[in-house]
C-alpha cells in the first residue's frame, strides 16, 4: 500500500480524537456549562449533524480542487474551529464550532476516502479503507483516552487544545505526502473547446450522482446507519454507564478507552484483510455477534469485571462491521469514488446522531443508564433484518436460487 495513505491515516486520527474524545468528557462539560448530561451528550449528536451535512455538500463544492488544497482547506478549518471551542464560555457557542468542526471533518474524509481509493489497487479498497479508518481506532486507543486524562487532570478545555495542537503534523503530513495535482480525474477530461467535459463541477457532480442511484448501494448506506447508531448510542454515555451503574471509579475510565479503541483497531485490522474476500460473511456473522454482544452487555453491566471484556468485544464486533460497510459502499459505486466516499460517511453519522438522541430520550425517560445498550441491540437487529429483505428482494427480482450481487464484492 502506499506510504500516503498511512499519512492520511495521521490526519484521520486527529479528526477521531476529536469527535470520539466527548465520551470520557460528557460529566465535566455539562457541570462546567450547567446542563444537563443528555444536553451534553447533544453535542455528538451536533457534530453528527454536521458530518450528514457536509460529507456530500462539501464533497460537491470541492470537486474542481486539487484534492492536496481541499485536505488543507478542510484540515486548517476544523484546527481554527478547535481552538475557538476550547475557549468559549458558551454551551451555544461550543454547540455551534462542533457542528463547523464536523463539516470540515466530513470534507476532509469524504476527499481522503476518494484519495485513498484512487491510490489502492482496484480490488484492495477494503485495505485501503481499513489503513484509513485505523486513524480512528487509533484515535480510540491513544487519543480518547488521553483527552479523558487530560480533562481530569486540567479539565476539559485542554482536551480540545490538544486536538488544535495534533492537526498541525497532520496539515504537514498532507503537503508532504498528496500530490498537489492540477484537478481532480473526474473534472480535467478536457472537451473539444479545451474546458471541463461535461460542464465542470455541477457535471461531474451529476456523474457521480447518478452512479448513486442503484437501490442496493441505498441499502448499504442503510446498514451503515443502524450498525453505527448502535456504536454511538452507547458509546456516548459509556463514562456514566461505566461509573454509575458498573460502579467504575471514574479514573478508570481512560483505561476502558483504551480497551474499545484496542478492540476498534482490532476490528479494523481484521476486516481489513477480509472485507476484499469474506464481506457477507463478516457482516452477516459479526452483526448478529453485535446483538448478541449488546444485549449480554446490558444485561451484565452491573458486573464491573466484565465490563472491560465486553467493551473490548464490541468496539472490535462494531467497527469489523461498520469498516467493511464502507468498503463494500465504494465497491457498488465505482463510478462515483468522491460522492460515494461522502455518502458513506453521512450515512455513518445518521447513525451516530440519531444513537446518541435515542439513548438520551431512553435515559431522559428514566429508563437508566442501561437503555442505550438496549437500544443499539435493536438497532443492529433491525440492520439484520432489512439486509435479509433486500437479500431476499433481489432473489425474487433476479428469478433464481443463487445470491445476486448487491454491491458487495464477489466473495471468492
Amino acid at each position: 500500500m502506499p506510504f500516503a495513505l498511512y499519512l492520511l491515516g495521521l490526519a484521520v486520527f486527529a479528526m477521531g480524537t476529536s469527535e470520539f474524545m466527548l465520551s470520557g468528557l460528557v460529566p465535566d462539560i455539562a457541570s462546567d456549562m450547567n446542563v444537563s448530561v443528555p444536553a451534553a451528550g447533544a453535542l455528538t449528536s451536533a457534530f453528527a449533524a454536521g458530518m450528514i451535512v457536509g460529507a456530500p455538500l462539501m464533497a460537491v463544492l470541492s470537486l474542481r480542487w486539487p484534492r492536496r488544497r481541499a485536505l488543507l482547506v478542510f484540515l486548517l478549518s476544523f484546527l481554527l474551529l478547535h481552538v475557538l471551542g476550547a475557549v468559549t464560555t458558551g454551551f451555544e457557542v461550543l454547540l455551534v464550532t462542533r457542528f463547523a468542526a464536523a463539516v470540515a471533518n466530513a470534507g476532509f474524509l469524504a476527499v481522503a476516502v476518494a484519495t485513498a481509493a484512487a491510490l489502492a489497487p482496484p480490488a484492495a479498497k477494503g485495505r485501503a479503507t481499513s489503513i484509513l479508518l485505523g486513524g480512528v481506532t487509533l484515535a480510540c486507543v491513544a487519543g480518547v483516552p488521553a483527552g479523558a486524562l487530560l480533562g481530569q487532570l486540567w479539565g476539559w478545555r485542554s482536551a480540545f487544545w490538544a486536538v488544535a495542537l495534533l492537526s498541525a503534523p497532520a496539515v504537514v503530513a498532507v503537503l508532504r505526502s498528496v500530490p498537489a495535482a492540477a484537478a481532480r480525474t473526474e473534472t480535467v477530461v478536457a472537451g473539444a473547446g479545451g474546458s471541463p467535459a461535461g460542464g465542470g463541477r455541477p457535471a461531474a457532480a451529476r456523474r457521480e450522482a447518478r452512479a448513486l442511484r442503484d437501490p442496493r448501494l441505498l441499502v448499504l448506506l442503510l446498514l451503515a446507519a443502524l450498525v453505527n447508531g448502535a456504536t454511538f448510542c452507547t458509546f456516548t454515555y459509556l463514562a456514566p454507564l461505566a461509573t454509575t451503574v458498573s460502579g467504575i471509579a471514574p479514573a478508570w475510565m481512560p483505561v476502558l478507552l483504551v480497551l474499545f479503541g484496542l478492540g476498534s483497531f482490532a476490528g479494523v485490522t481484521v476486516s481489513g484483510r477480509l472485507a476484499d474476500s469474506r464481506p457477507r460473511l463478516l457482516m452477516t456473522a459479526g452483526g448478529a455477534a453485535l446483538v448478541v454482544g449488546w444485549a449480554v452487555f446490558a444485561t451484565a453491566a452491573g458486573r464491573p469485571a466484565a465490563v472491560p471484556v465486553l467493551v473490548f468485544t464490541q468496539g472490535a464486533l462494531s467497527f469489523a462491521v461498520g469498516s467493511t460497510l464502507v468498503s463494500q459502499v465504494l465497491y457498488a459505486a465505482p463510478g462515483a469514488p468522491t460522492l460515494a466516499g461522502s455518502f458513506a460517511t453521512a450515512a455513518f453519522n445518521v447513525g451516530a446522531a440519531a444513537g446518541p438522541w435515542l439513548g438520551g430520550v431512553t435515559i431522559g425517560a428514566g429508563l437508566g443508564y442501561r437503555s442505550p445498550l438496549w437500544v443499539s441491540a435493536a438497532l443492529v437487529a433491525l440492520a439484520l433484518a432489512v439486509a435479509a429483505t433486500a437479500h431476499a428482494l433481489e432473489r425474487v427480482r433476479a428469478g433464481r436460487v443463487p445470491a445476486p450481487r448487491t454491491g458487495v464484492a464477489e466473495e471468492r
